[in-house]
């Protein structure tokens, strides 16, 4: 099946119908980098913040990272989710870790329809 995307504020495209096997899915289409755009470097840092960083002030040895900021180059657009795999699900994606209903660790969540967090005693 070919992916249906349509330009925000528009129309839905697809149908909806009373079961998923009558209905037809689309997609609001994402926010796409112009033909001939730079490169995006990802700098993905598990379980640290800003606070964490040598080149912020933190206690984190960073000297690359330092080295950059003295040249006035600072990466302030942080996100974050609270575990990997909605990290993940994000840097794949471009999109919110809710929207791509990533609530949790995806070796979790293969046990049980619906299971979130639950975990014997």
């Amino acid at each position: 099946m070919a992916l249906t995307e349509y330009k925000p504020g528009t129309a839905f495209p697809g149908v909806i119908g009373r079961t998923a096997d009558v209905s037809t899915p689309a997609w609001p289409a994402p926010v796409r980098a112009k033909q001939g755009a730079p490169n995006v470097l990802f700098i993905v840092i598990d379980d640290t913040g800003f606070g964490h960083l040598s080149c912020f002030g933190g206690l984190v040895d960073t000297p690359n990272m330092d080295a950059l900021a003295a040249d006035g180059l600072r990466y302030n657009n942080m996100h974050t989710t609270a575990l990997c795999s909605p990290s993940r699900s994000c840097m794949l994606t471009g999109r919110n870790h809710h929207s791509n209903h990533m609530a949790g660790i995806t070796g979790d969540l293969d046990r049980l329809p619906g299971l979130r967090w639950q975990h014997s005693v």
